[in-house]
């Protein structure tokens, strides 16, 4: 049964993920990937608000945790996506995108759970 709660929450976040990406793509240049970076940081607010606010503010049923957490944030986000176009700007010699992209990611992902954390403590 736990499977299904994860497969739940999949099916949403890989919806949400495309439907963004998909309006990001249409409004933003493709020199970029803006769109990634968009939804990882997002789902890093969700996540530190989520397993924060579960965590220390709500007695939630652990299958929240698995819709939410493992299910939803874990077919939302997309390291896989931000692993390879940071390769294909690489390879393109866009070096100052490569940094921009690593370093953006990186720093603003983790603002990101650090806001939703506070978020949560806040509530």
């Amino acid at each position: 049964m736990n499977y299904l709660w994860i497969a739940v929450g999949a099916v949403v976040g890989a919806s949400a993920r495309y439907f963004l990406s998909t309006l990001i793509a249409r409004d933003f240049s493709s020199a970029f990937p803006y769109g990634t970076l968009l939804i990882n940081i997002t789902g890093s607010l969700v996540l530190g608000f989520f397993l924060v606010f579960s965590a220390e503010r709500a007695l939630l049923d652990p299958r929240w945790r698995l819709l939410i957490a493992i299910g939803f944030c874990g077919s939302y986000t997309t390291f896989s996506s931000y692993a390879f176009e940071s390769f294909a700007l690489m390879e393109q010699g866009q070096w100052l995108l490569t940094g921009i992209n690593i370093v953006a990611s990186n720093a603003l992902c983790l603002a990101a759970v650090l806001a939703g954390a506070a978020l949560a403590r806040g509530l």
